[in-house]
């Protein structure tokens, strides 16, 4: 096509990550110190280095505690950390879908505002049509002009 060989792509040149920011999203120090964290908590507990942690973690402190150890089996003391670590996920899971609900809200009113400032352009580009259609005494287009012709007569 493009003298490209088949299943070829052109690649595109590298963008710096903080140039591919969606304009609508706030980052950085427009953040507050709670929405910081939620994105760091849902990004870390949410990803595959936090359950093979876990794991580790979870492994370590049996074979640490196998028979002398300050937890000996049934680890009734890892049972406690377990327990209160999933009453507190429960409050970090509304946390960070608190979070999701909030950038999708923030996407949804930046893609409304760019909806209503591109309906606003195309109304601008059809009265600059229809002036043109004036000045070469041509036609008006009328409101249905994108409707297909009716071939039946």
């Amino acid at each position: 096509m493009d003298g490209l060989p088949s299943g070829r792509h052109v690649r595109r040149p590298s963008v710096p990550r903080r140039l591919r920011r969606h304009p609508a999203l706030r980052s950085g120090d427009e953040l507050t110190l709670g929405e910081r964290a939620a994105d760091r908590l849902r990004n870390g507990m949410g990803s595959w280095g936090f359950v093979f942690a876990a794991l580790l973690f979870l492994a370590g402190w049996t074979l640490g505690n196998r028979s002398d150890g300050f937890d000996p089996y049934p680890f009734i003391l890892l049972n406690l950390i377990l327990s209160c670590l999933a009453a507190l996920q429960g409050a970090i899971l509304l946390i960070a879908a608190k979070r999701a609900d909030q950038i999708s809200s923030e996407l949804a009113a930046h893609d409304f505002a760019a909806d209503q400032d591109s309906e606003q352009l195309i109304e601008e580009v059809r009265a600059m049509v229809r002036c043109i259609h004036r000045q070469v005494d041509a036609p008006e287009p009328g409101p249905t002009d994108y409707e297909p012709a009716d071939d039946a007569g």
